[in-house]
């Protein structure tokens, strides 16, 4: 799927607008009522969120019962992208489940659900955590697992969206890979990462990987605190050359248990 800055500038120009560098500290329900819509937090079946668009008046829906406020914000973000970017949706409703809002999709799966899918995580992934901002923050601060959650909570945002915006900006030479019902759906690396993948799409995740710890223990969360990072070998998930020795790497996992995947993010210490 040939991808786009639509988003990316919008989110910029909107920040312009309003005069912030950052809206960590803004109501997402100011944000969309001084934009001209209304925001409406109750129970969805089968959608995280959802856009109405009327001729005179727009409504922003969102799940009331997600158990995170990090991907409530993201998921109205993600809403007003839609509301900004696309003045002809599919359907004057138009749903957003886990399956739209997720970065981690193969580029088949994210064809299929379209350009404005991308666009619209594109405009909230730069609107909570702007490129400026989010260099600024992470500016000579080694990788791990406890940055990512202190990014997370500093931008209020989720996880996964840090992740994805670690890795698309390049800051960090990581491997990443999506995991869902127990096989690989979708695998990423920075453009500073150089080393070989496996074949492993479409595949059970290796057996002495993090990820396959996490599948067996039916994605609850099996390491806490300083134990998220687990030494495994490089051998694990990338190839190594016939005059290599193995060597540690580290991963990190994000299982959710209610979706049944898992983000895993590798690196070399």
């Amino acid at each position: 799927m040939k991808t786009n800055k639509r988003g990316t500038l919008k989110a910029r120009e909107l920040l312009e607008e309003i005069g912030c560098d950052d809206i960590s500290d803004l109501s997402m329900d100011m944000l969309v009522s001084g934009l001209g819509a209304t925001l409406i937090m109750e129970p969805l079946k089968n959608s995280d969120g959802k856009i109405i668009k009327g001729n005179s008046k727009t409504l922003i829906k969102i799940n009331s019962e997600i158990p995170y406020e990090e991907k409530i914000r993201f998921t109205i973000a993600h809403e007003v992208g839609h509301f900004l970017l696309h003045d002809k949706l599919d359907l004057e409703v138009h749903n957003d489940n886990n399956n739209t809002l997720n970065w981690f999709k193969s580029t088949e799966q994210q064809a299929k659900k379209g350009i404005q899918e991308w666009e619209a995580n594109d405009f909230a992934s730069e609107l909570l955590m702007p490129e400026k901002m989010f260099r600024k923050f992470v500016e000579n601060k080694k990788f791990s697992p406890y940055l990512v959650k202190e990014i997370a909570s500093h931008f209020k945002t989720s996880l996964t969206s840090v992740v994805y915006r670690l890795v698309s900006l390049n800051i960090y030479p990581l491997f990443i890979v999506s995991t869902h019902n127990g096989k690989v759906s979708y695998w990423n690396k920075s453009e500073n990462f150089w080393i070989k993948v496996k074949d492993i799409t479409k595949l059970v995740p290796p057996k002495d990987s993090v990820t396959q710890e996490y599948i067996e223990a039916d994605y609850d969360f099996i390491y806490k605190e300083t134990e998220k990072a687990q030494l495994i070998s490089k051998s694990v998930w990338f190839e190594l050359k016939s005059f290599e020795e193995d060597s540690n790497f580290y991963e990190y996992c994000i299982p959710t248990k209610q979706y049944k995947s898992i983000i895993s993010i590798v690196w070399e210490d």
